[in-house]
């Protein structure tokens, strides 16, 4: 049976507050307990259902686990769909401990941009750029105020195991304009629209991408050194943030 304890730390985990205070998070699904194992990430505690016995991938997965010398704390079906996020349940939950990363460990080159997230507050659109970043090359990404929190569980589940091994700051727009100016990186300001010139390369980059109602505020555009963007044809307004950064990202990581 599943220790009261055990069951209050989990609960706890769904608020943002526990997340803080405890400095752990929920990882869920078969796919992101796999790349958190890959990984190396610290795992505290692993529940399973019986449902993660129902797919080979699944008893593989569990096979590893204990394996890897992680306890498996058996909760029943009725139980787990409580605790769990998704409303497809595959049978497993894990609380880890995230990587502490830091601004030393993000290296921007010409052909590793870094992804700067200004105000991004949908979860699920900030995990699939740490995806995407992390999948076409970027050094990292800094996470400025307003952008939803990186640990948050489906924040995590978006980034497929993404948020593992690219480092992923959260900072304030004074130490990120400063940081840049150190390391002669060019910002560059995401837009859509036609006839935006575009930048040449040669230098390490800071793309810029905005909350996709207010756009970047405008006290980064009095410094940045340029804009970046995708013409649309007449009529498109916009692209959602997490497509743009894919399409924007592909194009400077491949320049």
């Amino acid at each position: 049976m599943l220790s009261r304890s055990l069951t209050a730390l989990v609960r706890d985990l769904r608020l943002r507050r526990g997340r803080e205070r405890r400095g752990l998070t929920l990882a869920e699904g078969i796919r992101l307990v796999e790349e958190a194992l890959a990984a190396g990430i610290a795992i505290r505690h692993v529940l399973a259902s019986p449902g993660l016995e129902a797919t080979p991938r699944g008893r593989s997965l569990q096979a590893a686990l204990a394996g890897a010398g992680h306890r498996l704390e058996p909760v029943s079906e009725k139980v787990f769909e409580t605790l769990a996020a998704t409303e497809q349940p595959q049978g497993v939950l894990a609380v880890i401990e995230l990587p502490r990363w830091t601004l030393e460990q993000i290296r921007p080159g010409p052909a590793a941009p870094v992804l700067v997230l200004d105000g991004v507050q949908d979860p699920g659109n900030v995990g699939t750029m740490i995806r995407t970043a992390f999948g076409l090359g970027a050094a990292g990404v800094v996470a400025l105020p307003g952008t939803a929190e990186l640990a948050n569980p489906k924040t995590l589940r978006a980034t497929m195991g993404g948020a593992f091994r690219l480092p992923a700051v959260v900072m304030e727009e004074v130490g990120f304009r400063a940081w840049t100016e150190k390391l002669g990186v060019r910002v560059l300001l995401a837009q859509a629209g036609q006839g935006l010139p575009k930048p040449r390369l040669a230098v390490p980059i800071a793309l810029v991408l905005g909350n996709e109602g207010a756009g970047i505020r405008p006290s980064l555009s009095s410094w940045a050194h340029g804009t970046i963007g995708i013409p649309l044809r007449a009529g498109a307004e916009s692209l959602n943030v997490a497509v743009a950064a894919g399409i924007l990202l592909y194009q400077v990581t491949r320049e």
